[in-house]
Protein backbone atom coordinates (compact mmCIF):
# COMPACT_ATOMS: atom_id res chain seq x y z
CA UNK A 1 0.00 0.00 0.00
CA UNK A 2 2.84 2.40 0.86
CA UNK A 3 4.51 1.61 -2.46
CA UNK A 4 1.29 2.33 -4.34
CA UNK A 5 0.91 5.64 -2.50
CA UNK A 6 4.52 6.56 -3.27
CA UNK A 7 4.02 5.77 -6.97
CA UNK A 8 0.84 7.85 -7.01
CA UNK A 9 2.61 10.81 -5.40
CA UNK A 10 5.50 10.51 -7.86
CA UNK A 11 3.14 10.40 -10.83
CA UNK A 12 1.17 13.38 -9.52
CA UNK A 13 4.37 15.37 -9.03
CA UNK A 14 5.60 14.46 -12.51
CA UNK A 15 2.25 15.44 -13.99
CA UNK A 16 2.35 18.78 -12.20
CA UNK A 17 5.88 19.43 -13.42
CA UNK A 18 4.87 18.51 -16.97
CA UNK A 19 1.88 20.86 -16.82
CA UNK A 20 4.15 23.67 -15.62
CA UNK A 21 6.62 23.02 -18.44
CA UNK A 22 3.80 22.97 -20.99
CA UNK A 23 2.59 26.42 -19.95
CA UNK A 24 5.62 28.66 -20.16
CA UNK A 25 5.43 31.89 -18.18
CA UNK A 26 4.39 34.94 -20.18
CA UNK A 27 7.79 36.63 -19.82
CA UNK A 28 9.47 33.58 -21.36
CA UNK A 29 7.04 33.38 -24.28
CA UNK A 30 7.54 37.09 -24.97
CA UNK A 31 11.29 36.60 -24.87
CA UNK A 32 11.13 33.56 -27.17
CA UNK A 33 8.59 35.16 -29.55
CA UNK A 34 9.35 38.88 -29.68
CA UNK A 35 7.03 41.39 -31.30
CA UNK A 36 8.49 44.51 -32.83
CA UNK A 37 7.06 47.04 -35.27
CA UNK A 38 3.57 46.23 -33.98
CA UNK A 39 2.11 49.45 -35.42
CA UNK A 40 3.42 48.52 -38.85
CA UNK A 41 2.19 44.95 -38.47
CA UNK A 42 -1.30 45.93 -37.32
CA UNK A 43 -1.60 48.72 -39.88
CA UNK A 44 -0.75 46.52 -42.85
CA UNK A 45 -2.74 43.59 -41.47
CA UNK A 46 -5.79 45.85 -41.38
CA UNK A 47 -5.05 47.35 -44.79
CA UNK A 48 -4.75 43.91 -46.44
CA UNK A 49 -7.42 42.17 -44.35
CA UNK A 50 -4.96 39.81 -42.67
CA UNK A 51 -4.86 38.32 -39.21
CA UNK A 52 -2.19 40.43 -37.48
CA UNK A 53 -1.06 37.37 -35.50
CA UNK A 54 -0.48 35.53 -38.79
CA UNK A 55 1.49 38.45 -40.20
CA UNK A 56 3.60 38.61 -37.03
CA UNK A 57 4.15 34.84 -37.20
CA UNK A 58 5.38 35.02 -40.80
CA UNK A 59 7.79 37.81 -39.84
CA UNK A 60 8.97 35.82 -36.83
CA UNK A 61 9.56 32.68 -38.91
CA UNK A 62 11.21 34.58 -41.75
CA UNK A 63 13.52 36.95 -39.86
CA UNK A 64 12.88 36.83 -36.10
CA UNK A 65 12.01 40.55 -36.51
CA UNK A 66 15.50 41.42 -37.81
CA UNK A 67 14.92 44.21 -40.35
CA UNK A 68 18.45 43.73 -41.72
CA UNK A 69 18.07 39.97 -42.30
CA UNK A 70 19.39 38.57 -45.57
CA UNK A 71 19.20 34.99 -46.76
CA UNK A 72 21.59 33.01 -48.89
CA UNK A 73 18.93 32.99 -51.62
CA UNK A 74 18.91 36.80 -51.70
CA UNK A 75 15.73 37.44 -49.69
CA UNK A 76 15.84 40.64 -47.66
CA UNK A 77 14.26 42.19 -44.59
CA UNK A 78 11.58 41.33 -42.09
CA UNK A 79 9.45 39.26 -44.48
CA UNK A 80 12.41 37.97 -46.50
CA UNK A 81 11.26 39.19 -49.89
CA UNK A 82 13.22 38.51 -53.05
CA UNK A 83 14.06 41.74 -54.89
CA UNK A 84 12.31 40.61 -58.09
CA UNK A 85 9.12 39.80 -56.17
CA UNK A 86 9.29 43.14 -54.37
CA UNK A 87 9.89 45.03 -57.62
CA UNK A 88 6.76 43.44 -59.09
CA UNK A 89 4.76 44.35 -56.00
CA UNK A 90 6.06 47.93 -56.13
CA UNK A 91 4.99 48.29 -59.75
CA UNK A 92 1.63 46.63 -59.13
CA UNK A 93 0.84 48.88 -56.16
CA UNK A 94 1.66 52.13 -57.95
CA UNK A 95 5.32 52.48 -57.06
CA UNK A 96 7.34 54.31 -59.67
CA UNK A 97 10.84 53.82 -58.31
CA UNK A 98 12.07 50.72 -56.50
CA UNK A 99 15.49 50.12 -55.03
CA UNK A 100 16.60 46.91 -53.35
CA UNK A 101 17.64 48.91 -50.28
CA UNK A 102 13.92 49.76 -49.83
CA UNK A 103 13.48 46.23 -48.49
CA UNK A 104 15.53 47.13 -45.41
CA UNK A 105 12.84 49.66 -44.42
CA UNK A 106 10.43 47.79 -42.09
CA UNK A 107 7.41 49.76 -43.28
CA UNK A 108 8.01 49.02 -46.96
CA UNK A 109 9.02 45.41 -46.37
CA UNK A 110 5.94 44.59 -44.30
CA UNK A 111 3.67 46.47 -46.71
CA UNK A 112 4.98 44.45 -49.66
CA UNK A 113 4.98 41.20 -47.67
CA UNK A 114 1.41 41.76 -46.48
CA UNK A 115 0.30 42.54 -50.04
CA UNK A 116 1.96 39.35 -51.27
CA UNK A 117 0.52 37.20 -48.47
CA UNK A 118 -3.00 38.56 -49.15
CA UNK A 119 -2.56 37.83 -52.85
CA UNK A 120 -1.53 34.23 -52.06
CA UNK A 121 -4.48 33.77 -49.70
CA UNK A 122 -6.82 35.06 -52.41
CA UNK A 123 -5.28 32.82 -55.05
CA UNK A 124 -5.26 29.59 -53.05
CA UNK A 125 -8.17 30.17 -50.66
CA UNK A 126 -6.32 28.07 -48.11
CA UNK A 127 -3.93 29.31 -45.45
CA UNK A 128 -1.68 26.24 -45.61
CA UNK A 129 -1.27 26.49 -49.39
CA UNK A 130 -0.73 30.25 -49.22
CA UNK A 131 2.02 29.79 -46.64
CA UNK A 132 3.52 26.96 -48.69
CA UNK A 133 3.62 29.29 -51.72
CA UNK A 134 5.19 32.03 -49.62
CA UNK A 135 7.94 29.57 -48.66
CA UNK A 136 8.40 27.34 -51.71
CA UNK A 137 7.01 29.48 -54.51
CA UNK A 138 3.76 29.53 -56.41
CA UNK A 139 5.08 27.33 -59.22
CA UNK A 140 5.71 24.48 -56.78
CA UNK A 141 2.30 24.80 -55.14
CA UNK A 142 0.60 24.98 -58.52
CA UNK A 143 2.41 21.80 -59.59
CA UNK A 144 1.44 19.99 -56.37
CA UNK A 145 -2.19 21.00 -56.85
CA UNK A 146 -2.20 19.90 -60.49
CA UNK A 147 -0.90 16.50 -59.39
CA UNK A 148 -3.37 16.30 -56.48
CA UNK A 149 -0.51 16.17 -53.98
CA UNK A 150 -0.21 17.79 -50.64
CA UNK A 151 2.77 19.96 -49.77
CA UNK A 152 5.57 17.85 -51.24
CA UNK A 153 8.61 19.41 -49.56
CA UNK A 154 9.11 18.31 -45.93
CA UNK A 155 10.83 21.60 -45.10
CA UNK A 156 7.82 23.51 -46.47
CA UNK A 157 5.39 21.40 -44.42
CA UNK A 158 7.52 22.19 -41.38
CA UNK A 159 7.55 25.89 -42.28
CA UNK A 160 3.74 25.96 -42.55
CA UNK A 161 3.34 24.13 -39.22
CA UNK A 162 5.79 26.49 -37.51
CA UNK A 163 4.07 29.61 -38.83
CA UNK A 164 0.64 28.37 -37.74
CA UNK A 165 1.94 27.43 -34.29
CA UNK A 166 3.59 30.85 -33.96
CA UNK A 167 0.34 32.51 -35.09
CA UNK A 168 -1.48 30.90 -32.17
CA UNK A 169 1.26 32.00 -29.77
CA UNK A 170 1.19 35.59 -31.07
CA UNK A 171 -2.62 35.70 -30.89
CA UNK A 172 -2.59 34.55 -27.26
CA UNK A 173 0.49 36.40 -26.03
CA UNK A 174 0.07 39.70 -27.86
CA UNK A 175 -3.70 39.99 -28.16
CA UNK A 176 -3.71 43.57 -26.85
CA UNK A 177 -0.75 44.77 -28.92
CA UNK A 178 -2.19 43.23 -32.09
CA UNK A 179 -5.68 44.59 -31.49
CA UNK A 180 -7.20 41.15 -30.95
CA UNK A 181 -8.32 41.57 -27.35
Amino acid sequence: MKILLAVFILLAAAGGAFAYIQSDPDWYVRLRYPLEYEHIVTGHAENYDLDPALLAAVIYRESKFDAQARSSSGAIGLMQLLPDTAKGIALHTGGTHFEVSDLLDPEINVRYGAFYLRRLLNKYGDIRLALAAYNAGQANVDEWRAENKGIAFPETRQYVDEVLAARDIYAKTYADELGLG
